[in-house]
């Protein structure tokens, strides 16, 4: 695409948006109390459309579509050469409406269209193109026992999943959930963000389209207090797949303690070390490293928050890291040649705002951005510019917390054993990375960090067939690989008298 042609296309795009609807056994349907949310484009302030405000009564009848799917057998009872012949089809679908997938995505969440099209819609392509294949391999197996009795097992579909995702990664993250739950056999009700809702509307509709029965996938769009914590309430949902913050996982734990004790699986975000050592291609460091924290506006649940450089090269690899981004380019997200584009909302630009002040007042040197950008037609935006501090102490808020937008902490150490220690000094553990040729120290340090990922001299490596998740507060369960379907599958153990 030229940079002229995603523009047009945006146009063509917005034209054509209705008024959302929630996608409930095959239909369009409206919430039940009839309100509605507005879906804005945070890089422009515009409203794009609106989408039903689904409520408990609307929630109780996706689930009730997606119960009756699964006890039906509709989906589960299919060939399996015919299901993953669909799944691979809805894969084709996608490609065939990438472009204009990746300008909704860029509208409704404010990234740039290059990010929209390359991180979020192709690794949702690949994910159902990857659990297509694992259809015809899930099975169990003969186990040897004591006595004249046959014992094999059975893995089976866990039942009706509800998948909650969040607005970094849209659509992205919800064929995350929906891939491996369908591969299992699953019905699934997607509940997405409130702000970013379009793209898994559109997924719902592709599903259809490819052959997936009508109830299988269902889409309520509403907000968390309400239709998320009506689905992890719900005594009919029998396992919640949930990527976000910390405190919403907490209350939805708490909704499956006090409901039917719904399996869980949750990915919660992190403070992620990327650790450097002298030795390194600096190069190499110096790019993962910016684009660790600026791609995707730093809105990204394993952004390299926490820069961890050795003493010997601290002040030069800052230096660089400082004139690169004073160079990175904010504005329309549908421009090509935009490199970073607008946070996803004012409270979420006031959040980061909110978190600059507070590495200012506790001693943090500001080396660059820091404030709004409101430069001509961003002023209607939510633009903020690239920020580094150093000088950053490991106790400090900005080198404690998810700050979740473009802000660089980055501290200075002595030895390995100082990296490693600051490198687990906080509550998450979702990823981190190592940068030296030093292989023996590499691994030494993949083996001490608690974290789910380590990537060695390379930064946001992603396949649909590697595990992702976390330690300690950034959760448990893994997304993506064959560990998924341990997720949405049961084990039947089943004893035969001989």
């Amino acid at each position: 695409m030229s940079v002229g042609e995603p523009v047009a296309l945006a146009e063509s795009v917005k034209k054509a948006l209705k008024p959302g609807k929630l996608f409930i056994n095959g239909r369009a349907e409206g919430a039940a109390s009839g309100k509605t949310i507005d879906v804005m484009n945070p890089a422009t302030g515009e409203v794009l459309t609106t989408v039903a405000d689904a409520e408990g009564p609307d929630v109780d009848r996706a689930v009730a579509a997606a119960r009756r799917s699964f006890e039906k057998k509709s989906w589960r009872g299919m060939d399996p050469s015919r299901k993953e012949k669909i799944l691979w089809d809805l894969s084709e679908i996608l490609v065939k409406n990438k472009e204009e997938l990746a300008v909704l995505e860029s509208m409704e969440n404010g990234k740039t269209v290059r990010e929209a099209a390359g991180a979020d819609v192709s690794p949702a392509i690949d994910a159902f193109r990857y659990y297509a294949g694992w259809v015809r391999k899930i099975y169990g197996e003969t186990i040897p026992v004591d006595g004249p009795y046959l014992n094999y097992t059975l893995r089976e579909p866990v039942g009706v999943v509800g998948g909650i995702v969040p607005w970094n990664y849209p659509l992205q993250i919800a064929s995350w959930k929906v891939a491996p739950a369908l591969a299992c056999g699953c019905s699934v009700v997607i509940k997405p963000s409130e702000m970013t809702p379009l793209t898994a509307l559109k997924l719902a509709e592709y599903c259809m389209e490819a052959g997936i029965p009508e109830g299988v996938v269902n889409v309520v769009t509403g907000y968390g207090h309400t239709a998320g914590e009506a689905l992890g309430r719900h005594m009919d949902v029998d396992k919640i797949s949930f990527t976000g913050s910390i405190r919403t996982a907490r209350a939805l734990l708490k909704a499956s303690a006090e409901s039917n004790l719904k399996r869980l699986s949750l990915e919660l975000g992190g403070k992620s070390p990327n650790i450097v050592f002298p030795d390194c291609d600096m190069e190499a460091a110096l790019k993962s490293a910016f684009w660790g924290i600026f791609a995707n506006k730093g809105e990204i649940c394993s952004a390299a928050s926490r820069l961890l450089l050795h003493e010997d090269i601290h002040d030069k690899f800052l230096d660089e890291l400082v004139s690169r981004a004073e160079k990175l380019k904010l504005g329309d997200p549908l421009d090509k040649s935009t490199t970073m584009g607008s946070q996803i909302s004012a409270a979420q630009l006031d959040r980061i705002l909110g978190y600059i002040r507070a590495g200012k007042e506790e001693g943090a040197r500001l080396l660059c951005g820091g404030e709004r950008d409101t430069e001509g037609a961003k002023a209607k935006g939510f633009y903020v510019r690239p920020t580094i501090f150093s000088e950053v102490k490991p106790q400090m808020k900005i080198a404690q917390e998810e700050i979740f937008g473009p802000v660089l902490a980055a501290m200075r150490f002595r030895d390995v054993e100082e990296a490693v220690e600051i490198a687990n000094a906080t509550i998450y553990g979702l990823v981190s990375a190592v940068w030296t040729r030093d292989i023996q120290l590499a691994h030494r340090i993949a083996n001490d960090i608690k974290a789910g990922v380590v990537w060695i001299n390379t930064y946001n490596g992603f396949d649909s067939a590697t595990p992702f998740g976390g330690y300690k507060q950034s959760g448990f369960g893994r997304d993506l690989g064959a560990y998924a379907l341990e997720q949405y599958t049961n084990v039947k153990s089943v004893w035969v008298a001989l």
